[in-house]
């Protein structure tokens, strides 16, 4: 899951070593307190938006204040918010009426999620399906036309006649069904397709029964819908050691996790629901934030600046850290380079080893990196992208560098507690990442190195198109955020910025339905791609 990189301590064993063995066991127990803190069940597994995120911010708010690390944001506050979507909602205000007889949101009737919001009254007869300003259509119909059809595809066929209705004059319609059929329509909140361009309302059929049983005769209408984008408030935690530098050093870890789960990225297989601490994933990473500020904060190293940030929402697909490159604090080309922590609790006592990504961002790294480190068993990757917020600022072309002591039987899972953290391994990691700084500060500027590039997912697939999709785009389709050198989507022309919307005769809405198109190919198979670039529709032809 994490990927990993790592450098050479000249002086690892001897001066730091003897500067710092005093305050070794401080460290230590100041890393106990906080991942104990941090990874507690009152907390309820960080999940973003929630309170225990709040508990968990005002916690690493508080622990920079102490260690005098100040706020860099113009309003004096260390938290930077920033949008979750969590889908669609249906605002109260939507409601139906039949001849002044309202109908109950939800248990009458539905609006569907891509109804388009507008306000409609008028008087109908339903014998006349096609007078009137709203129309009516029976899915019973075609489901029955459909029952030995495999490749019947009902909400394709709804989306269709709302299409084909609206052209014909329509501002509304209402879908029932009239069969024994089941159906399968909700509201589905997570629904990303295209807005119709009318409203577009599902009917209980006893409802439709009770309040329009007469077809012959003319009924009032009134209806209004009004869906709303339901989100969640995340927060990054942002403090600074301004030392009057003309160049600042980025220093990360994110702060959440999982909840209960219930944004559906645990790997528990047990059908209580349970709370996720994440002491590993990553109170660690956060605990050795907190401890590298107080460091960096009483140190004698002037060179740089320090940026130091605890990121949110990484477990939704790095929205704290993306949010903060688009929105930064600072200019982004002052920024020497980032360095990310990310599950850095649980060193091997047996082969102490460290993974160290983004190797191939900066040949500076080249120079400082030893893989015969005599305590750290070193193993380098050289992509500067992967499942966690390094890859945010490797976007921007800074150089990074991702720490990581290895995964383990409770990532993700609810097990992953406070008590399995190797206090005295992530100890050893804070002073190597200390060392890298204190020996960057000879090096000059970084120059940025581009590298091929990693998977931001945890999917793997007999092909690939080799772009980086953005996890945070809320529109319909899947946003280009990178696009590898060399791989399928380059040769086909496809661009950053562009939006994928159909692969084949697959269309999908958003990354897990793409994942899902993407399954249907192998190696060597044909095939186009229809995207969005700007106001234009592209098809593009491309090999796998």
């Amino acid at each position: 899951m994490k990927y990993i990189l790592a450098l050479l301590l000249l002086t690892y064993q001897s001066s730091f070593a003897q500067r710092f063995s005093k305050a070794d066991k401080k460290i230590v127990a100041s890393l106990k307190t906080h991942i104990n803190y941090l990874a507690d069940d009152k907390l309820e597994g960080r999940r973003t938006g929630t309170a225990g995120e709040k508990l968990a911010y005002e916690y690493i708010t508080g622990e920079f204040k102490n260690a005098g690390i100040n706020p860099i944001q113009a309003n004096g506050n260390y938290l930077q918010e920033f949008d979750v979507p969590e889908g669609k909602q249906i605002n109260k205000e939507t409601f139906f009426s039949v001849n002044d007889h309202s109908l109950i949101l939800k248990e009458d009737f539905f609006p569907l999620a891509y109804s388009a919001n507008a306000s409609v009254q008028c008087d109908i007869y339903q014998s006349l399906k096609e007078q009137g300003e709203v129309w009516f259509f029976d899915i019973g119909e075609p489901l029955t036309n459909n029952s030995n059809n495999p490749h019947f595809d009902l909400q394709e066929a709804i989306s269709k006649v709302s299409t084909d209705y609206s052209k014909k004059g329509a501002t509304g319609l209402v879908i029932y069904n009239s069969s024994s059929i089941a159906d399968n329509i909700k509201f589905d909140e997570k629904d990303k397709t295209a807005s119709s361009k009318i409203p577009v309302v599902y009917l209980n059929i006893k409802a439709k029964k009770k309040y329009l049983a007469d077809e012959t005769s003319m009924h009032t209408l009134k209806l209004k819908v009004n869906i709303e984008e339901k989100k969640r408030i995340g927060h990054n935690v942002i403090g600074f050691i301004n030392n009057n530098s003309a160049t600042t050093i980025i220093i990360g870890a994110h702060y959440d996790h999982l909840g209960y789960g219930e944004d559906h990225n645990s790997l528990y297989a047990g059908t209580t629901p349970m709370i996720h601490n994440g002491a590993d994933d990553n109170a660690s990473g956060t605990a050795a934030l907190i401890e590298l500020g107080k460091i960096l904060r009483s140190s004698k190293l002037k060179k740089n600046n320090y940026l130091l940030i605890a990121f949110s929402g990484e477990e939704l697909g790095l929205f704290g850290s993306k949010y903060f490159t688009d929105h930064p604090s600072i200019d982004l080309s002052t920024v020497d380079y980032m360095i990310n922590m990310d599950m850095v609790g649980r060193l091997n006592d047996s082969t102490h080893g460290l993974n160290i990504g983004g190797y191939g961002t900066s040949p500076a790294w080249n120079k400082m990196i030893d893989t015969t480190n005599k305590y750290f068993k070193i193993k380098l990757d050289s992509s500067g992208t992967g499942p966690s917020d390094h890859t945010s600022f490797y976007r921007k072309d800074i150089p990074v560098l991702f720490f990581f002591t290895g995964t383990h039987m409770d990532y993700h899972k609810p097990s992953d507690d406070a008590d399995k953290i190797n206090y005295s391994g992530e100890l050893q990691v804070i002073k190597f990442v200390y060392n890298i700084i204190k020996s960057s500060g000879s090096m000059g500027r970084f120059a940025f190195t581009k590298t091929r590039e990693t998977s931001t997912g945890k999917n793997t697939f007999k092909v690939s198109l080799g772009i980086m999709p953005d996890y945070t785009f809320s529109g319909n389709g899947v946003h280009v955020d990178g696009v590898s050198a060399g791989r399928p989507a380059e040769k086909a022309g496809i661009k950053v910025g562009d939006v994928l919307v159909q692969l084949g005769e697959n269309k999908f809405s958003d990354v897990q339905t793409y994942m899902d198109a993407l399954n249907k190919f192998n190696k060597g198979d044909a095939t186009k791609v229809k995207l969005i670039r700007g106001k234009q529709e592209l098809t593009l032809d491309i090999i796998f």
